[in-house]
């Protein structure tokens, strides 16, 4: 027989994720017969503040929050069944400890690709036309324009690398622009080639042959870093780089010294390799000791932003939908959706 009810421990949980969540666990508990109770904890996830899921069917987890084996191990001994990822990444969760205490880990593997695309495209803009720059410079009455040329988009050549739903929309909106779009995945999407009258290359030739290039594949260990310092060498000199995927795909040290050499000409980053201790909370009364996050943050040709790009109204509500369901329909009907192999 199936359980009336359940409970979900969501850690670093922030008011937007209660307000959505709130949302569709209402719904589903008005429209049920069933009954989902959640937790909200304010911590991340952490073999101390794991303690807090006593009692809970599952947890909910973020992508900065690193679920180890040690915490799989003490949260399988507090009977939780399933890890819920609000994110369609899932390297921050120890796999092979899940499967050896048996416990399930699902994800939402597509929330809102338009989300991050447009993100990544806004990314663009900014840096090319010096918006940020304008935005300040404006605000104490300077209307000078030195130091804003851009150029045109329209005739400029994009290498978009990954070309999953994310990838394959920006692919399209820079198609739009009238960019010329080089495509580099492990599994080309010819659909869409045709459709955008783009054409898939090799790595080296989206390297070497694109003004602008475009992160948008998962971090694998074959993934990571693939934008180094022989990368970025073998890249045009003041080569647009945009990353709204994962920190990990670039090294942040060797983007540091492109951009003083200024083979890199501005880079977009919604990410960072080392974000979990500073992304997503205010640290703006305390020292940030990363010093290659400080140096990226002292550049006028590089906009950070808090790995934002999936954060819209859209993606929120289907964060929690799926989330929702997918632990719902395992507790209780013992359905795998979206499940983690």
């Amino acid at each position: 027989m199936s359980p009336s009810s359940l409970s979900i421990a969501f850690f670093d949980s922030k008011s937007y994720d209660i307000r959505f969540f709130e949302a569709e666990i209402n719904a589903f508990n008005q429209s049920s017969s069933r009954t989902v109770t959640p937790i909200y904890i304010s911590e991340k996830i952490s073999i101390d503040s794991v303690e807090k899921a006593a009692g809970c069917d599952a947890i909910c987890v973020f992508v900065n929050d690193n679920v180890t084996a040690e915490i799989i191990e003490k949260i399988a001994s507090l009977g939780v069944k399933a890890i819920a990822l609000r994110c369609a990444g899932f390297n921050n969760v120890d796999l092979e400890a899940a499967k050896k205490h048996g416990m399930k880990v699902f994800r939402v593997p597509a929330y809102s690709p338009y989300s991050v695309a447009e993100h990544a495209v806004a990314l663009l803009l900014g840096l090319n036309r010096k918006i940020h720059r304008a935005y300040n410079r404006t605000r104490e009455h300077d209307f000078r324009l030195e130091g804003f040329l851009g150029f045109d988009l329209h005739g400029k050549t994009a290498g978009i690398i990954g070309t999953g739903k994310i990838g394959a929309l920006t692919a399209e909106i820079l198609s739009g622009f009238g960019m010329k779009v080089l495509l580099y995945d492990t599994y080309p999407n010819a659909d869409l080639a045709q459709k955008i009258n783009a054409e898939y290359v090799d790595l080296a030739s989206v390297l070497s042959q694109s003004d602008v290039i475009s992160l948008h594949c998962p971090l694998f260990p074959e993934t990571h870093h693939i934008l180094n310092k022989k990368a970025f060498d073998a890249m045009k000199d003041g080569v647009v780089i945009v990353n709204t995927s994962r920190g990990g795909l670039i090294n942040g040290e060797d983007l540091v010294e492109a951009i003083r050499s200024k083979k890199v000409g501005g880079a977009g980053l919604d990410v960072y390799e080392y974000e979990q201790q500073y992304f997503f909370q205010d640290t703006s009364e305390d020292i940030v000791k990363d010093e290659t996050l400080n140096t990226l943050l002292t550049f006028n040709n590089v906009i950070i932003t808090s790995h934002q790009a999936f954060f819209t109204v859209e993606a929120l509500t289907a964060i929690a939908s799926v989330t929702v369901s997918n632990v719902t329909s395992y507790i209780f009907d013992g359905k795998e959706e979206n499940v983690v192999e």
